[in-house]
Formats: structure tokens, sequence, C-alpha cells
């Protein structure tokens, strides 16, 4: 009996390995943008994000007492050079090294600052310093290998909807001329050179405004029996904008040659309110796209083009408040949580990944297996 109950759970388990999957995409990094401020300090703060198991933060204003807060943090962090220092990047490397001297070596390793993204947007909110942005990202990349420092990814970030030719279908999206050969394309062999990323600002948000046959549903990943659109050309089926969004760069990159590099949404959010003429920006909304976001990112089931989805998301953004960009300033309250550092909405940082790995399966059977055995063999 001993024997034949031995066979017949290796049998039952070995089954088990062969249906199931045994390797599953990691969902990516969740983080959020942050502005420091005076209230709360930036000490405060780090202390709060690191209790609510925040992984990541993007700081668009890297003021050197905020890099210092979140030492000894384990929360890693995306840093932004000002749009005004491209120019002295560009034409001096010590300008780009002066800038490390203050904002990265005295915290370095301490601070983990996995990436610096040379300006903010600069095609719309600096245009003019276009040619420049390439030389500038170059002279920081080389600055850091002066230091010893190779960890350090360098990129730059893109409005979608600035670069964008087209969000739907996203087998038809390029980056937009003349940017595409100009900029984008030396850009992307830079990333592909260097192992950095490609990051953009990605707002289903916007996408919808500029087109109400857009569903709303469709935009705050409303699970609904027809709450999909058919790329026709590939045959792909999308649920979510957020999707289409993500394939319609991920296929740009892939007309500018370049089909492997890795995507980090570094802002995206839903305004909780506006200026009280759009009913489009409300708290409800809100609350439905940021958990209908992280809840599809932990499912690790990526986006049609790519298993792996996007590598890091930045919810935009942790405090409401105006942000200045380029000429305009973007307003409304997007910020997730209030200043006294209590939450706006229920969601939850730390919750494990939805679903359950093939490779997790496998070792839940394991272990029931097991567990049976041992109450038969009693």
């Amino acid at each position: 009996m001993c024997v034949s109950l031995s066979t017949s759970l290796l049998s039952l388990l070995l089954l088990l390995s062969l249906l199931l999957p045994t390797t599953a995409s990691l969902p990516p990094t969740i983080g959020v943008t942050y502005t420091p401020s005076a209230r709360p300090s930036p000490e405060r703060v780090a202390s709060a994000l690191q209790s609510l198991k925040v992984a990541a933060v993007r700081l668009p204003d890297p003021d050197p007492e905020a890099v210092r807060a979140f030492s000894y943090s384990n929360i890693s962090l995306l840093l932004t050079v000002p749009n005004s220092l491209v120019p002295s990047f560009a034409a001096n490397r010590s300008a780009a090294a002066l800038w490390l001297y203050t904002h990265v070596v005295p915290f370095y390793p301490r601070a983990r600052i996995s990436a610096i993204s040379v300006g903010s947007d600069p095609l719309v909110a600096a245009p003019d310093l276009s040619p420049l942005l390439l030389p500038a990202i170059r002279n920081l990349h080389r600055s850091l290998s002066d230091l010893g420092i190779r960890k350090i990814a360098v990129s730059t970030t893109f409005s979608f909807i600035s670069v964008m030719t087209t969000a739907f279908p996203p087998s038809a999206a390029e980056f937009q001329s003349p940017a595409s050969e100009i900029i984008i394309r030396p850009f992307l062999d830079f990333l592909a050179e260097t192992n950095s990323s490609f990051m953009i600002h990605l707002y289903p948000y916007n996408v919808y405004k500029l087109d109400h046959e857009i569903p709303i549903g469709f935009a705050l990943f409303q699970e609904h029996p027809f709450n999909f659109r058919d790329d026709r050309v590939t045959g792909v089926r999308y649920r979510n904008l957020f999707d289409v969004m993500v394939d319609a760069v991920i296929s740009a990159m892939a007309v500018a040659g370049h089909e492997n590099i890795p995507v980090v949404v570094a802002e995206t959010g839903w305004p909780s309110s506006g200026d009280g003429t759009d009913p489009d920006a409300s708290k409800i909304y809100a609350d439905m796209y940021i958990k209908g976001l992280m809840g599809h990112l932990r499912s690790g089931i990526g986006t049609p083009l790519r298993k792996e989805g996007v590598a890091e998301t930045y919810i935009y953004e942790l405090f409401d408040g105006d942000e200045k960009q380029g000429n305009e300033t973007r307003r409304g309250n997007w910020g997730i949580m209030y200043p006294n550092m209590t939450k706006k909405f229920d969601i939850d940082f730390s919750a494990a990944p939805v679903g359950i790995s093939g490779g997790g399966l496998v070792a839940m059977a394991l272990g029931l297996v097991l567990a049976v055995g041992v109450l038969l063999w009693q």
C-alpha cells in the first residue's frame, strides 16, 4: 500500500507539473510621483511611504534633502534633471558632473537611485532644446561612468500625445515626424546601447477626453462583456485603454527598429476633481482608474504585444497641487493622498500580485499532495 500510494502521489504531481505553466511574468514595479514641499517634510513622507510598502518614487524636482530622506528606505528613486539644465549639460560634461555631485554622489547607494531622466517632456515643455537633448543625456551617462556608477540608467520622458501619431489601432502607431527621425530614433539607439528604458507620460484620461467614442469603462479598466476593441490588423483584442496606449508605444518603437526596449510609464493618473466644468474629473472615476490600474499591473499578464508589460509605472501624484508644465499649469486634484498622509483612496501598495503563477500552483499542489499523503499514512 505504501508503494502504491507513493506511486500515485508522484504520478499526480508529475501530471500537475505538465499541465500547469512553470513560469509567469513578474508584475511591474508600482510607484508614485512626489514633488517635495515644506509640509509634510520629505523625512515624514519617506517614512510613511516605506510603511505603506511603496516600491518606487519619482522625484520630478529632486531636492537633495528629499533624496537624502529616502536613504536606507529600500525605495528606488527616479530623479529628474530640470529642463533648464539641458543646455549646460549638452555643452559641458562638467555641468553634468556638478549636478551628480550635488544630487547623487552624497547619497548613492544608500539612496537607491535607479534612473535619471534628463528633462521632463522637453519636446513640449521646451521644444527649442530638442537638438541638445541627446548630447545632454550622453554627457550625464559619461559622467556617471567617470564616477564608476554603472547601475543608474539615463533616459528622458515624453508625453504620449505629443510624440505618437495615434493610439488606436496600436499596429498603426508611429512616432510623429520630424521628431521621429531627428530625436527619437537616435535616442532609441542610445537606450539599446545602455540597457535603459523608454519613459512615457501615459494618460488614458487625456486620450478619452479627445475621443468620446471611447467608452468610459474602457478607460477605467471596467470588465464588461462588450468592453473591448479589436485591432483588425493584428487580430489582438484590447480590454482597456492603458494597454492600447502601451502597445502603441511598443509598435512605434518596433517601426523605429527597436522591439525590446523596456517601457516605463513615468506618469499616469486620473483627476479626482477639476475646474468644475469636467464631469469626468471625479473622485469616483479616479478611484476606479487607480484601483483598476494596480489590479491590472499586479495580474502579471502584461499587454497583448508584450507579455512582461511595462517595467515600472508611477502614479501621478502623491499630493494634490498645480504643476508647471512648460508654459501651462496642469490644474486639478491628481493626488492619491492628503498632506496629513491619510489616503484619499483605499489602495494597498503592499498587496500581493493578483493571481498565482504556474510555479506557485505547482507548489500549492505539492503541499496539498504531501498533506494528503501524511493523513493517509497515519
